[in-house]
């Protein structure tokens, strides 16, 4: 898979409400298509908003009304019962640069075809939910253009104000009010009050597809320490300035680089995860020693005493960098969780209901951030995953069959169904 073309969503195989989904699945992928396969909608910009006004029409025909809140999260609404809270369901539609076409995608138009089913499925027999229903569409949950990531669901779990979100701007100078203004996604208010959540999502690893596993039920996710780093040096001539007189900032950022992977590999069986995933550079000329470096690190872990003990190492690696490449290295950002379970009546919910559709299930836990890794802080909340065929992810060749999107489609519309029926609040 990861050496040929991502095959299309196909209809054909599969019909009535099945085929409609994956009908919308292949128009969704069109947004802010690649040559490669994949997709390139980060948040704010010109094709986030193309693909937010489509769920906008796709919600609105059938029944839903939609909002925005005070940091552009899109809310599809369907009131069931006046008055009483929603089931939050859905994931994000925004997207890495050069990305794949499942990552939190998936999740949201999943999330609106479970509630088109279950609208329907309750008009027809009379049944009155106990909780109403919203679909949802996290802002910037990716945290490619604006950091940090998980940045809509942040700010409606009070982990961040919406002023210091409003406020952030992108490399180029722009805030998230201006890219939200532009593409019509601005709103008000704090969005509709939560009772129970739930998301679906690719695995965005491999462990699932390795096992037989349909549906991973998620039951915590690892703890993380994400940073912003500047390594500051001096200017210099790159030709001319002997090298006992250069304080190389992109030198002691390339230190910090390796030591972060010296730091994984001395733990074992992958029980700590290290990266650096971008780095700036100034001024990034060829015949300059550059004068500072930004880049952001993290260090992830199922076990908090492991993870303790990685940041420790990581910062006595910081203090000898500085030495040796005679520069200044200051953390100047943090976004950091521990490990939190998901409830566990939630993940009970989750596996009867794919042991009720016969499918393989098994506990798992989630890696990376998710928006339900915020909500399930808040309010009970079911997070399921569906395999990732080779485990690629953030990856134009990113993959899941249409048999398992389906899949888990199906088991999402019976856990919703059961959370907006109440069925938590008798446990």
């Amino acid at each position: 898979m990861s050496n040929g073309a991502v095959p299309e969503p196909d209809p054909t195989k599969f019909t009535g409400a099945d085929a409609a989904f994956l009908q919308d699945f292949a128009t969704l992928c069109t947004f802010g298509a690649t040559p490669g396969g994949g997709v390139d909608r980060q948040a704010g910009s010109p094709a986030d908003g193309e693909q937010r006004a489509w769920l906008t029409r796709l919600l609105e025909a059938r029944g839903f009304s939609v909002s925005f809140d005070q940091v552009g999260n899109q809310f599809g609404l369907l009131e069931l019962e006046p008055g009483a809270p929603y089931v939050l369901v859905g994931s994000h539609l925004d997207s890495q640069p050069t990305a794949g076409r499942y990552d939190g995608a998936y999740g949201v138009l999943a999330a609106a075809h479970a509630a088109f089913r279950l609208a329907a499925e309750w008009q027809a027999d009379g049944t009155a939910p106990c909780y109403n229903l919203a679909v949802v569409n996290w802002f910037n949950e990716e945290g490619a253009r604006f950091k940090p990531s998980m940045m809509g669901s942040s700010v409606y779990t009070g982990k961040m104000t919406a002023e210091t979100v409003l406020a952030t701007q992108d490399p180029a100078g722009i805030t998230v009010r201006d890219a939200l203004e532009a593409t019509g996604a601005l709103g008000e208010g704090e969005g509709p009050q939560a009772a129970y959540a739930a998301e679906i999502h690719i695995e965005q690893g491999r462990s699932m597809e390795r096992n037989g596993v349909t549906i991973g039920v998620v039951d915590s996710n690892w703890a993380a320490n994400k940073y912003q780093f500047e390594v500051d040096g001096e200017q210099a001539h790159t030709g001319s300035t002997v090298i006992a007189d250069r304080r190389d900032a992109l030198l002691g950022a390339s230190m910090l680089v390796v030591a972060a992977r010296e730091i994984a590999d001395s733990f074992p069986d992958g029980a700590v995860h290290t990266s650096v995933g971008q780095l700036d550079v100034y001024p990034n000329s060829p015949v300059v020693v550059p004068s500072l470096v930004t880049l952001l690190l993290d260090l992830r872990s199922p076990d908090e005493e492991l993870l303790a003990q990685a940041d420790r190492m990581l910062h006595d690696r910081i203090d000898v960098i500085e030495r040796s490449a005679r520069v200044g290295i200051r953390k100047t950002g943090s976004h950091c969780w521990p490990v939190t379970p998901y409830q566990p009546e939630g993940v009970a919910l989750a596996e009867k209901v794919a042991a009720n559709r016969g499918l393989t299930h098994a506990r798992v836990k989630t890696l990376a951030g998710h928006d339900s890794t915020n909500l399930k802080d808040i309010v009970p909340t079911v997070m399921l995953f569906v395999p990732s065929v080779e485990g690629i992810s953030h990856n134009e060749h990113e993959y899941t069959t249409d048999q398992d999107i389906i899949d888990g489609l199906h088991t999402l519309t019976d856990v919703v169904r059961s959370l907006c029926l109440g069925e938590l609040d008798r446990t």
